[in-house]
């Protein structure tokens, strides 16, 4: 099953210094039917002002993986970690036993991200928050996984049963993607692709739709123009 979510009818919250999209239900948007897809809990497409950001706010018990598609995100945790994300790079933090941290847009243009939440397989692992700097170059015509509970090396880890993939298509291109059955998530971050499954019918999905596949072998990803792809997998909820 491959199902598209528009960008247009996805939830929304806009503070002035923050405009948000949400796939799955967060802070007052409440969607029964999209609490979650697997393990992937939230997916929120924030875009957020020069000069502001989240302030000092707390969390336990979840992976939580920062993608930042344009600007960059500096973040700082009770823990003293402080670090500076920028564009296609990510951060990784582990919320744990718990962690209070800050994320703030430190540019002079907008900063456009993703916020990804994964349920974890562990709970009570002790806090942390990392970065690692992945080659762009890398990505060229394939999905890489940046982040990843299944042991892809060079990937950072989670405390969780899935991975983050993310990858650049040329117009035209085309790539295969197996998935065994298990539920997926994407979005593209820029661009336009087209999502095949096992019966061969097209999605066509734009920059920051949606596209929850579930049941499928394998999907095949072609480029409908340069298109930024992330994509999540995860296993079946219990």
């Amino acid at each position: 099953m491959i199902e598209l979510r528009p960008f247009e009818k996805l939830g929304k919250s806009n503070h002035g210094w923050l405009n948000a999209n949400f796939h799955f239900s967060f802070a007052e948007y409440r969607d029964p039917a999209r609490m979650h897809w697997g393990q992937l809990r939230v997916w929120n497409n924030d875009r957020i002002q020069p000069q502001s950001g989240f302030p000092p706010h707390p969390h336990r018990d979840m992976e939580i993986v920062t993608y930042v598609i344009k600007g960059a995100i500096t973040h700082q945790d009770h823990l003293g970690n402080k670090g500076r994300t920028d564009a296609g790079q990510i951060q990784v933090m582990s919320a744990g036993r718990g962690i209070q941290h800050a994320e703030y847009n430190l540019e002079a243009d907008e900063t456009e991200l993703f916020q990804i939440w994964i349920l974890p397989n562990k709970e009570g692992v002790p806090a942390r928050w990392e970065t690692v700097r992945f080659p762009a170059e890398a990505r060229d015509g394939t999905l890489v996984p940046l982040a990843s509970g299944r042991g892809h090396a060079g990937a950072i880890p989670l405390h969780a049963d899935g991975a983050l993939f993310a990858g650049t298509l040329k117009a035209g291109q085309s790539i295969v993607q197996k998935l065994d059955g298990k539920p997926a998530y994407l979005v593209p971050a820029k661009g336009r692709i087209e999502v095949l499954g096992h019966d061969g019918k097209p999605v066509s999905a734009k920059a920051r739709d949606g596209v929850a596949v579930v049941d499928e072998s394998e999907i095949t990803l072609k480029a409908g123009e340069d298109t930024e792809i992330v994509l999540v997998e995860t296993d079946k909820l219990n």
